[in-house]
């Protein structure tokens, strides 16, 4: 890269980067604009600025949702193609960051005229730079440890259910394939747990962000809070950011993210339900009642799963449950040292609360098996 086009870069990022102003941003974008020969230094900064996100705790996930959040499409796009180029650079990741990876998009941001480009990647690189540290996670996460094959085969088993329960229209349903997902994630749970129990060396506890968007965000941390808890995690919610970190191993973590997703698909298709009756009954659709009907349906889902989880875990279980939830309450605290609690605003529809209660019932999530 020629001595005059990394000048020009410099000299755009020192207008552009570091200020809040418009013209300071139209002022960087024409420097870019008027040199084509920037194209490649701005695109290696780009990756620069992705590997520092890395090294700052982020993941492409994270990077992705945070973009989408405060900016646009056209940003979200070219983060992800961003992301996509700076893997070459990198070191080897684990099998989740892999994963978000294969999820992101493939679109490749549209070129319209120079300046309008140029503004849209300082826009991104400023949002870039200013992005704090976030918790450090094991980017090898441990997988969860098998026993010929019978728990890759649960999973699998358990995904199928969901995605059965989350299409079909007929409430009943719902209930019989998400109750025998459930049943079938406890019983994975406890197999890993007396597989843990049998070398407990080989495993500890990790950490996953989940996410968790607009609208209505408040109940939806609630509710993973709820289904993280009864299957043996803790869920730590940054508002600001979008997710929730839950803390947990590894065969947990996934059910639990299994089981969220589908409840708030669930949850989704039974507000839509309940808005469409109300409306028939002559109301209109309020933003209250779609409040109150999530944060019904999350506090219902909570003290069920809770309920099931007290009642259903037998006497010879518990001492390997127990140091497992020592395990998973130490983690938390190391990463976590300082949590403050919120309480859920604009919870004041009845009919809202009404209906997302009885949605919470219908979805009902089964019992924990007791061991033979």
């Amino acid at each position: 890269m020629s001595t005059a086009s990394s000048s020009t870069v410099e000299r755009a990022f020192r207008a552009a980067l570091y200020a809040e102003t418009d013209t300071a941003l139209d002022a960087g974008a024409s420097m870019l604009a008027a040199d084509p020969a920037t194209d490649g230094e701005l695109a290696e900064r780009g990756r620069e600025f992705v590997a520092s996100a890395w090294r700052r705790g982020w993941q492409p996930a994270d990077l992705v949702r945070i973009v989408r959040r405060e900016l646009d499409e056209a940003h979200t796009r070219l983060v992800s193609a961003l992301i996509r180029s700076q893997v070459p650079y990198d070191r080897p990741r684990g099998p989740r960051w892999t994963a978000q990876l294969d999820e992101l998009t493939q679109d490749d941001p549209a070129r319209t005229d120079r300046f309008s480009y140029a503004t849209c990647v300082l826009e991104l690189y400023r949002l870039l730079l200013r992005l704090p540290s976030l918790e450090l996670l094991d980017e090898h996460e441990p997988t969860a440890r098998t026993s010929g094959g019978h728990q890759p085969r649960t999973l699998g088993r358990i995904r199928a259910l969901l995605a059965k329960a989350e299409a079909t229209n007929f409430p009943e349903e719902a209930e019989a394939l998400t109750a025998k997902a459930q049943e079938l994630t406890a019983r994975y749970s406890i197999d890993e747990a007396l597989l843990a129990a049998e070398a407990p060396a080989k495993d500890a506890p990790g950490a996953w962000r989940i996410g968790v968007e607009p609208p209505y965000e408040q109940a939806k941390a609630v509710l993973l809070d709820a289904v993280a808890t009864a299957n043996h995690c803790r869920a730590v919610w940054n508002e600001p950011f979008g997710f929730s970190t839950v803390v947990g191993f590894a065969a947990d973590l996934e059910v639990v993210e299994l089981l969220y997703t589908s409840l708030l698909v669930q949850a989704t298709h039974a507000m839509t339900q309940a808005e469409t009756a109300q409306r028939a009954g002559g109301r209109k659709r309020t933003k209250t009642f779609r409040q109150s009907f999530l944060a019904a349906y999350a506090h219902r889902i909570g003290t069920r799963l809770a309920t099931a989880a007290e009642t259903q875990v037998t006497d010879e279980l518990l001492p390997v449950l127990a140091s497992r939830e020592v395990a998973v309450t130490s983690e938390t605290d190391r990463m976590f040292p300082r949590t403050t609690t919120t309480r859920l605003r604009g919870v004041s529809d009845e009919a809202g609360w009404s209906e997302g209660a009885r949605a919470a019932d219908r979805a009902q999530v089964g019992a924990r098996p007791r061991l033979p």
